[in-house]
């Protein structure tokens, strides 16, 4: 039952902001859902049905209050080949089976593994993503003409669009210094709607992209052939549509834990991006993930519960059944100046003035992953690309630190005492510190500052007492901690040492 809890009924609700901050975001959503649906060559309606189906599954089963989920691009931007080439039952199947391989990441409970994102790929994620929404944006400023060209609009249209979208930039930015009692962006919409409608001006509206009117989402079955051939079409796009979903779900969830300093669930949020990607299959939506955009919108707004998810998500719904007419005569300059902002806030300013504070590979590291998630628009490539680069940079600093100290003791033993972990990057420098030519006939590698990492480690090991085995010498390895000794132990069948017990000192002693 704690999973279906709408609200937390321990903190205060304010519902004047839950319900402002609803319709907001309904308003920012819908046209973000419509374009990427037109630009993947689908219906209008399966973009709108996949923000109504991910929003509202999302908001009452989610990782976290706050958050809001819909027909992302993120996610349509790696189908779009399927699309062209199988249709759209294949894109249905694939979003089915995509939301399954969420469902199980959460049920797993691997949700964890994105805190193996570090910051600087946070930094490069952010950024990136504001360029795209930003870039989004500006595409608006173009039209298509009864023959299919596109062109920039030009004239009095692109004057007029330029003033409205900068009055809307004006309101969003100086309205919260007068009052933050309504929302902002909601504010500049209706001043914005109110000046078309009441001066009757000619500029580009919601209608200009598409007819939002519909009905309820049917429950459809994906009709395609049921075969292995037919998975082995849709099984790479469903896991790269899960990887992109998961990995923009559990960041924003991150994002959105930094900004309301609380803790959100991972694998609960991954469980319920699962299940809205099946639902969205089964009835008609193109799937999606949790949109960074519209969570800032709301957060800004002032809501802090799953009341303003739940209401947008309805107020989409009604839009489609009712409500279209009036939508449709909502000016587009309103919406995009609104998603400028959004743009610009959602923009790590803070990464370019600590820029020379920070190190030569974090910068490397950020200004890649905002260039990938730019440039290919694989927001799940950019961050796998991110955290290989972090994981070699570490590899390779942890590398340079080890460092052997060497003595000779009263008895003619020599000692080697080891600083710094010894792992697959380490090996190298850790043998070269060794002479089985020239040492004594008792060697004693001290491991007290040191670790045996893996299997690497092992293998130098074993490759340097055969060394010293030939020479009729013999080596001892003495202070490992108790898993160290564990893993030796595991590898007894290809690992020839002696492992000498200290009586005084164990890192991990045995329990």
């Amino acid at each position: 039952m704690q999973s279906l809890t709408l609200f937390d009924f321990s903190k205060k609700i304010n519902f004047k902001n839950e319900v402002l901050a609803g319709f907001t975001v309904a308003m920012t959503m819908i046209p973000e859902s419509l374009s990427f649906a037109i630009l993947a060559g689908l219906s209008p309606l399966t973009g709108l049905y996949a923000a109504f189906t991910m929003g509202l599954v999302t908001a009452v089963l989610g990782g976290r209050p706050g958050m809001v989920s819909g027909g992302a691009g993120a996610t349509i931007v790696v189908l779009i080949a399927l699309i062209k080439s199988h249709g759209v039952e294949y894109l249905f199947a694939t979003v089915v089976l995509a939301g399954i391989f969420q469902l199980l990441v959460g049920v797993f409970k691997l949700g964890k593994f994105v805190r193996l994102i570090p910051q600087p790929v946070m930094y490069g994620f952010l950024n990136g993503l504001a360029v795209i929404i930003f870039i989004a944006q500006v595409e608006q400023f173009k039209i298509v003409d009864a023959n299919g060209m596109v062109s920039w609009l030009q004239g009095s249209s692109l004057y007029i669009m330029s003033g409205l979208t900068a009055l809307t930039i004006a309101i969003v930015y100086f309205f919260p210094k007068i009052t933050k009692v309504v929302p902002a962006s909601l504010v500049a919409i209706l001043v914005v709607f109110g000046l078309v409608l009441g001066f009757g001006i000619n500029t580009k509206t919601v209608a200009d992209i598409a007819e939002i009117s519909g009905n309820l989402p049917i429950f459809h079955i994906p009709e395609l052939p049921f075969s292995l051939e037919t998975l082995q079409i849709i099984f790479p796009y469903a896991l790269i549509m899960a990887g992109v979903g998961l990995i923009e779900s559990l960041l924003t969830l991150s994002m959105v834990d930094e900004i309301t300093n609380s803790k959100g669930s991972a694998n609960k949020e991954s469980v319920a991006q699962g299940l809205a990607n099946i639902t969205n299959g089964f009835f008609g939506g193109m799937g999606g993930c949790a949109m960074v955009a519209q969570t800032l919108v709301n957060l800004n707004a002032g809501s802090r519960a799953r009341l303003s998810g739940i209401i947008a998500s309805i107020t989409i719904l009604i839009i489609i059944l009712v409500g279209a007419p009036f939508i449709e005569k909502i000016p587009m300059a309103a919406l995009v100046g609104v998603m400028m902002m959004v743009a610009i806030s959602t923009f790590q300013w803070v990464s370019i003035r600590i820029v020379n504070k920070m190190p030569k590979s974090d910068i490397f590291v950020g200004i890649t992953v905002a260039l990938i998630t730019i440039v290919l628009h694989n927001l799940a490539l950019a961050v796998l690309v991110g955290v290989v680069i972090s994981a070699l940079v570490f590899a390779w600093d942890n590398a340079k630190r080890i460092r052997a100290r060497k003595h000779i003791d009263e008895n003619g033993i020599k000692h080697y005492e080891i600083f710094g972990p010894l792992f697959f990057g380490s090996v190298t420098a850790f043998t070269d510190k060794f002479d089985p030519e020239n040492d004594p006939e008792q060697v004693v590698i001290d491991f007290k500052e040191s670790r045996i990492v893996d299997m690497s480690a092992i293998d130098a090991l074993d490759k340097l007492s055969k060394k010293y085995a030939q020479k009729n010498k013999k080596l001892h390895l003495k202070h490992l901690s108790e898993d160290c000794r564990k893993m030796l132990k595991n590898a007894e069948a290809v690992i020839e040492v002696n492992i000498q017990d200290d009586p005084t000192y164990k890192v991990m002693p045995e329990k």
